[in-house]
C-alpha cells in the first residue's frame, strides 16, 4: 500500500513578469525536485477558488482536500477557532482578526509589519483587558492573525466584508463591513464601534512607539459559526491524514477534517520558518499515516508584500528544503508525491486570483505524460487536465 505526501506552496503561483525575461517567479527559479514529480508523473490544474466563494486561503485548502464548500464552508474566523482549542458554543460567531497599519485611514500593512507573536499577543490580552465583555472577546493567534468572538443571539454573521491582505492603500472608511441582512446591521454597529475604540487604544500603547508599521488598527473579517465537517478518513475510505503547518487556518481545516495536526517548532508562516523540521515531521508522520498535507506559508506572505527577490527565494527554499529531502528519504516507487499551490497571488496585483493552480502528482500509479518541468504554463497541457471537488485527493489515494 503506497503512502502520499502533497507538497502545497501557498500562494506560490503567479503570472509573466518583464522583469523576469516573461518568465513567472516559479519558472524563474531553481526548483530541480519540483521539475522531477513533473517529468516521472502527470500534470494537470486543479480550481481551488470556485466562484460565489471568497478567495481566501481556507477556501483553497479545503477546495485541495476535496470538501464540498457549499456543504462545509464555515468561514475563516471559525476554523481558526477550531485551531486554537476555542469552544464555539450555538450563539457564538468567531471572526479572523488581523492587526494592521493604517496611516492617514490608509490600509498601508495588512500585517503591522509581520508582528512579533509576543507583542501581538500582548497587544490583543490588552483589547481583552480594556474591551472584553460578555459579548466579546478578543484571541491572540500567530503574528497579526488573530481572532474576535461575538457571544449572543443578536449578532449576526451575515456581513460583507473586505479581505486587508487585498486592500492595500484602500481607505478604510470606504471599505468597511456591511449588513447582507436587516438582522445584521446591530453586528455592524457594535463592530464599528469596537473597531474605533481599539484604534485609539493601539494608537497609544507603549509597543507601538517608534514603529515603521505600528499595529494601531484592527480588522475583523470572514466571520462564521461552529463548523461540522465530515472526517477525512470516512471521506477517502479510511486513509489516515496528517497535516503540517504553521498557521491556525490550516490547522482549523484539519481539526475540522479529524486528521492529525503536527505543529513544528519554529515554524513561523514566513520565510524564516523552520523548512527542515518540517521535512522531517512529514518523514516520521509516515511511518503512521497513510497521507501528509505539507502546507508552507512563505511564498503567499511575499507575495502580499510584493516581494519578488524573496517570493523566488521562498519557492527555492520550498524545494531544496523541503521537497528534495522529503522525496529523497522516501522509497519513490511506493510513494505518490503531488506539488501545487492553493490559489494564485500574482505579485503586481498582491492579492489571490481564480485562476486554476498547476498540479503535478508522481507515483506507482500515475501514467507519466509528457510535461518535463513544473509551471503554470506548463501544467494546463498536461494529460490530467483541469481538476475540482475530490478528484486531486482521489488521484493522490488511487480511490475511484
Amino acid at each position: 500500500m503506497s503512502k502520499a505526501v502533497l507538497f502545497l506552496a501557498d500562494g506560490m503561483a503567479d503570472e509573466s513578469l518583464d522583469e523576469l525575461g516573461g518568465k513567472t517567479p516559479l519558472e524563474y527559479a531553481n526548483t530541480p525536485n519540483m521539475d522531477k514529480i513533473a517529468s516521472q508523473g502527470a500534470s494537470g490544474t486543479f480550481l481551488s477558488l470556485p466562484k460565489g466563494f471568497p478567495t481566501s486561503s481556507d477556501v483553497a485548502n479545503m477546495s485541495v482536500l476535496g470538501y464540498d464548500l457549499a456543504k462545509f464552508y464555515p468561514g475563516r474566523g471559525p476554523l481558526e477557532a477550531v485551531s486554537q482549542g476555542i469552544t464555539l458554543n450555538d450563539n457564538d460567531i468567531a471572526w479572523r482578526c488581523n492587526l494592521i497599519n493604517v496611516k492617514e485611514s490608509l490600509i498601508e500593512d495588512y500585517s503591522a509589519g509581520h508582528i512579533d507573536n509576543a507583542v501581538s499577543s500582548q497587544l490583543m490580552n490588552y483589547l481583552q483587558e480594556k474591551l472584553g465583555t460578555e459579548k466579546i472577546s478578543f484571541f491572540p493567534g500567530v503574528s497579526y492573525r488573530n481572532l474576535i468572538l461575538l457571544h449572543g443571539k443578536e449578532f449576526s454573521d451575515k456581513v460583507d466584508y473586505a479581505k486587508p491582505d487585498s486592500s492595500h492603500g484602500e481607505n478604510v472608511n470606504n471599505i468597511g463591513l456591511k449588513a447582507l441582512a436587516p438582522e445584521a446591521e446591530y453586528t455592524v454597529k457594535f463592530l464599528n464601534e469596537i473597531i474605533s475604540k481599539a484604534a485609539e487604544l493601539l494608537e497609544k500603547h507603549p509597543l507601538n512607539r517608534g514603529k515603521g508599521a505600528p499595529a494601531n488598527y484592527i480588522w475583523p473579517w470572514s466571520p462564521g459559526k461552529k463548523p461540522n465537517f465530515q472526517k477525512f478518513s470516512e471521506k477517502y475510505n479510511g486513509k489516515k491524514g496528517a497535516v503540517i503547518s504553521a498557521v491556525d487556518v490550516i490547522f482549523g481545516i484539519a481539526k475540522c477534517a479529524a486528521m492529525d495536526t503536527i505543529k513544528v517548532e519554529g515554524a513561523t508562516g514566513f520565510v524564516d520558518t523552520n523548512y527542515e523540521g518540517k521535512a522531517a515531521a512529514a518523514l516520521k508522520s509516515l511511518e503512521d499515516h497513510d497521507f501528509v498535507y505539507l502546507h508552507v506559508e512563505a511564498p503567499d506572505e511575499c507575495s502580499h508584500i510584493g516581494d519578488l527577490k524573496l517570493k523566488v527565494k521562498a519557492i527555492e527554499d520550498f524545494d531544496s528544503r523541503i521537497v528534495g529531502p522529503v522525496m529523497s528519504k522516501l522509497d519513490q516507487k511506493n510513494t505518490v508525491f503531488a506539488i501545487l499551490p492553493d490559489h494564485p497571488v500574482p505579485i503586481k496585483l498582491r492579492k489571490h486570483t481564480r485562476v486554476p493552480v498547476p498540479v503535478a502528482v508522481c507515483g506507482p500509479h500515475i501514467k507519466p505524460d509528457s510535461i518535463m518541468s513544473y509551471s503554470e504554463k506548463n501544467a494546463p497541457a498536461g494529460s490530467l487536465g483541469q481538476m475540482q471537488g475530490d478528484q486531486l485527493i482521489k488521484l493522490i489515494l488511487d480511490l475511484k
